[in-house]
């Protein structure tokens, strides 16, 4: 399955409340993504979130159309509520308060995808 990696710059000497943030991170209802027929677009598998330093990244793992993904994200209560309460920690303000503003900073905040390897699920 793929993976979507999504950095933050944050401010020095906020890591612990950066970390605190998310303890009580909210997941999305489904883990299905809707699309515009019948079947979905995408569905969420997994997400992780690693800090250090100044840096906090949020690794998405996924399958199907990583657009469709950030749009359903977009509209969801849990990372709405993230994203607002990370916001007096950030260095580089990030524009998440509307549905495009925030697919515009997911598609900025992507990381390069350099290798991905895995043994077969199924």
């Amino acid at each position: 399955m793929p993976f979507a990696a999504l950095t933050y710059d944050i401010r020095p000497g906020c890591e612990d409340e950066v970390a605190e943030v998310f303890t009580d991170f909210r997941r999305v209802g489904s883990p299905s993504v809707p699309g515009t027929g019948a079947a979905p677009a995408a569905r969420l598998l997994s997400t992780a979130v690693f800090l250090r330093d100044a840096t906090l990244v949020r690794v998405i793992e996924y399958e199907g159309d990583l657009d469709a993904v950030a749009h359903h994200m977009a509209a969801q209560p849990g990372v709405q509520e993230v994203e607002r309460r990370l916001k007096p920690y950030l260095s580089t303000p990030r524009d998440t308060d509307t549905v495009e503003g925030f697919v515009r900073t997911f598609r900025q905040s992507l990381l390069r995808c350099i290798t991905q390897i895995g043994v077969p699920r199924g």
